[in-house]
């Protein structure tokens, strides 16, 4: 252990990995013993595998019952520093790496970025894009914006809507736009559907999102509005969130944004992001790159730190997984749906070339059990069940 904390000493670290480096060392000195209680057989030779190594022993294999109290959080605040390192790190490539490595490097961590799930939600959302929000149901509004909720279905919405920069932190945005969607689609408007987009469209998109909270008490900030760009358009806006925002500023080199920097997210994220080789040369070799590059203003949030429990830190996991408990043993009653909801859901099922007629025939009696909270596949199932 003594030679894995030593070895960065010995790489040729810039200035900032070496501060990164220093702040790492001072929160290991603070729990030394208990690290050198871990055997570590593998010494990497550049600083993020470096990082990945001491992640993993601060996070899997350091004797957490042989911890004082007052070390908890000192462990907690080293596995934060090196997750932050690491974000920073990968994010760093970007400024240099050609497409062919983005790629690579996305396909290559596909399993622990949980990325089939992620692009079932970029999608997803295709299919709404063109419909204003005042129209969508709540929950596609949900998906949209980047918010969970127990009122979505995990065998419709077959994914976590808070990949790509959750947004469920900003409750005074969420109350106004659940209030006034439309608000929020005079300023999407202003971005188009396909094609370039200016910096005029932004500017004129600012404004009319800013408006929509003039009649409130409720401030607006930037985070919630990078996620309604990047769903309007994944090719052009990159979203944000503000626990990543330093890793991706510094990445960039850039002075970290504030959540009111409307103007500097615009000059200093989209621009950076968009003048980087990669974003240029984005190019199809086959149907994966081609949905990439379709998405391609997404790909830095691939390249935050990820590992092995990422995937099963999804909503949507966990809502499927959710065991089913009986009345008796106390659990909670099933989150109604409203009925315009569960009508469409249940329309979009039926509407399965396999489903037979004389299920589509019990449309009515699926749509209230659906309304009472079970998923649109279980009732499917027990109609059939009961039916044949």
């Amino acid at each position: 252990m003594k030679k894995l904390l030593i070895s960065p000493s010995k790489m040729a670290l810039g200035e900032q990995e070496s501060q990164i480096y220093q702040n790492i060392l001072k929160q290991a000195t603070e729990i030394s013993l208990n690290l050198m209680a871990v055997k570590v057989e593998q010494h990497p030779e550049d600083f993020l595998s470096w990082c990945y190594e001491l992640h993993d022993v601060a996070k899997n294999r350091i004797n957490f019952d042989l911890l004082d109290d007052h070390q908890l959080p000192i462990v907690k605040k080293l596995q934060d520093q090196l997750t932050s390192a690491i974000s920073f790190l990968q994010l760093k490539t970007l400024r240099v790496a050609p497409w062919p490595v983005l790629s690579g490097f996305v396909s290559q961590h596909s399993e622990v970025l949980a990325l089939e799930e992620q692009l079932k939600l970029t999608d997803y959302i295709a299919t709404l894009r063109a419909t204003p929000l005042k129209d969508m149901i709540v929950e596609d509004r949900l998906a949209f914006s980047g918010k969970h909720a127990a009122s979505l279905d995990p065998s419709v919405y077959n994914f976590d809507v808070e990949w790509f920069a959750s947004t469920k932190n900003a409750k005074g945005f969420h109350q106004l736009f659940a209030d006034f969607p439309g608000e929020f689609d005079v300023a999407l408007a202003h971005i188009p559907l396909e094609g370039s987009v200016s910096e005029q469209d932004y500017q004129q998109f600012i404004i009319a999102y800013l408006k929509a909270f003039a009649n409130s008490d409720e401030k607006p900030t930037l985070a919630p509005a990078t996620r309604l760009l990047a769903m309007r358009r994944p090719d052009v806006f990159t979203p944000i969130a503000n626990t990543k925002l330093d890793a991706l500023c510094s990445a960039l080199g850039i002075t970290k944004l504030n959540n009111r920097d409307f103007e500097r997210y615009w000059t200093d994220i989209v621009k950076t992001i968009h003048a980087m080789p990669w974003f240029a040369m984005t190019s199809a070799a086959d149907e994966f790159e081609q949905q990439l590059a379709g998405i391609k203003a997404l790909i830095p949030c691939w390249f935050y730190h990820a590992d092995k429990d990422t995937a099963n830190q999804s909503n949507y996991i966990k809502l499927l997984n959710k065991p089913t408990r009986s009345k008796s043993s106390g659990a909670k009653k099933s989150v109604r749906r409203g009925k315009e909801s569960a009508e469409i859901l249940v329309d979009r099922a039926l509407s399965d070339e396999s489903i037979s007629q004389h299920i589509r025939d019990k449309r009515d009696s699926i749509v209230s059990e659906v309304e009472k909270g079970r998923s649109v596949d279980e009732t499917i199932s027990l109609m059939r069940a009961i039916f044949g």
